[in-house]
Formats: C-alpha cells, structure tokens, sequence
C-alpha cells in the first residue's frame, strides 16, 4: 500500500522496517505505532528473518510524539493520553521481547520519543546528519515512558543532564554516553558488518543471548511501568503541557521560556 507510514521488506534474510512519513518528521502518531507493532510483528512469524534493520526515510529518524494528533483529538484529553501512553509501552516491549536481533540505522535527527525506540534496539548505528535530543522538559512533560528503554542505555550522569536541559548532542556523544553502539561515518558499512555477523549465528543463540540482554529492561517495566505511564497520562493533561504543546505547534516560546 503507497499510503502507508511504516514500509516493510525482506531480503537476504533480514528484514528491514522504514519510518516513512516524512511530512510529519516520522512523528509516531497511532497509525505509524500499529504499523510498526505489525513490521516486529511479521518478523518474528517469518523464520527466515534473521533480524530487523530499523530505519528511516528524510532527514528525521523520529521526532517524537505527534503533537498535532495530541492537541487535535476530539476524545477526552486524559482518556486519548492513557490509550497512547498503553500504545507506546506496548511497542517499546515488543521491541525488547522480538527474539531477534534489532539493528537501528539512523541518520538524522531523534528527538524525545524517538529516543525510546532508538534506547529498545540492540544495536544502533548513526550517521554524521544525526543529532538527539530529550525535549520533554522543554514542554512541559518528561520523558516518562521512554525513560524504561533510554536510563539503561546511558550513564546516570548524562542522563542526569539530558533529561533535565533537552540540550541536543551528536553521535559521537550519543556513543559515549552509552545510547547509541556506533558513530559511523559510513552507517550503511557498519551495519552490513553486524548483520554480516548475526548471520553467522544460530537463531535460537540470537533470541536467547537477546533475552539476558533484556530480562533487567522488561523487569523495570512491570515495575515501574505503571508509574511512569500514570505520570505521562498526567502530564499530558496539564496546563502547562498544553501550553508547551501549542507554543511548539506555534512556533512560539512558552509563557515559562525567555523570548529569542
């Protein structure tokens, strides 16, 4: 289907998942979270796929929640910010609970929600165009849900500073601090490198090695999960998130920012 956001292939044994709605910076929107739910999805059912390239179309990999469909909704706010906060915990563990290998390949920008999906694969390359940022604190809101993907990738002392300024850093930070596996100036080298070594391994060493790499990520969520997506759903209903939303939407400061 030509009108779809998230395009889904297989070849040589891999399986690759594009985000591609450009016109709204792959923003994840409910349709591009059912689609890509329905990429890991086919996936796991197809025994020879041997694991997921992640990927983007444009110059974003992802910009986070869908601010427009947010604010334009005609449900009631806190009922549409509970059935997207359930959505994106619900994809974000069937990233970690894929028995396959997820391989990230970005380049370009990842803001706020990305940064979950983007925290949820087991390896992630990134080119010289991306740039990352945690904006939640700018508008409002915090980054509640993704926080379960994201905190154990990074060190607690970056992540200490970009959960709180949503200052934008590039690669080569993102790799030093953990989030990211690669800065590469040649993303599409590295990752035919790694598949070229995933290929070499079994299927059932895949799933199972993945599973002692995530055991700890899915026990945060039954944990905390509860927590976090209470206080997204309350954050997105608050005044000042309102404010934050429709400032950005505006292309304004909010009321609590100095003016350019």
């Amino acid at each position: 289907m030509t009108d779809r956001v998230v395009r889904y292939e297989v070849a040589g044994g891999f399986a690759t998942v594009t985000l591609d709605s450009p016109h709204n910076r792959n923003a994840i929107s409910t349709r591009l979270v059912s689609e890509l739910r329905q990429g890991l999805a086919d996936a796991a059912a197809d025994p020879g796929v041997r694991a997921v390239v992640l990927t983007h179309t444009g110059g974003t990999f992802c910009a986070g929640a869908d601010l427009s469909e947010a604010s334009g909704a005609s449900e009631d706010p806190a009922t549409l910010a509970a059935q997207r906060t359930t959505a994106m915990t619900e994809l974000l563990r069937a990233f970690l609970e894929l028995p396959k290998p997820i391989v990230g390949r970005i380049d370009g920008h990842v803001r706020a929600g990305g940064m979950g999906l983007v925290g949820a694969c087991d390896l992630v390359a990134a080119g010289p165009s991306s740039t990352f940022a945690l904006t939640e604190s700018r508008l409002g809101l915090a980054a509640s849900i993704i926080s379960l993907t994201v905190l154990p990738r990074m060190t607690s002392r970056a992540a200490g500073r970009y959960f709180l300024t949503g200052e934008k850093f590039d690669a080569a930070v993102a790799e030093s601090i953990g989030l990211i596996t690669s800065a590469a100036a040649d993303v599409d080298a590295t990752v035919e490198a790694w598949l070229g070594e995933l290929a070499s391994a079994s299927p059932q060493g895949l799933a199972e090695s993945k599973r002692l790499t995530t055991t700890r990520m899915l026990a945060d969520f039954d944990r905390y999960g509860s927590d976090v997506a209470a206080q997204s759903a309350r954050l997105f209903g608050s005044a000042e998130a309102v404010e934050g939303m429709t400032a950005f939407l505006q292309r304004r400061p909010p009321s609590w920012a100095p003016a350019p």
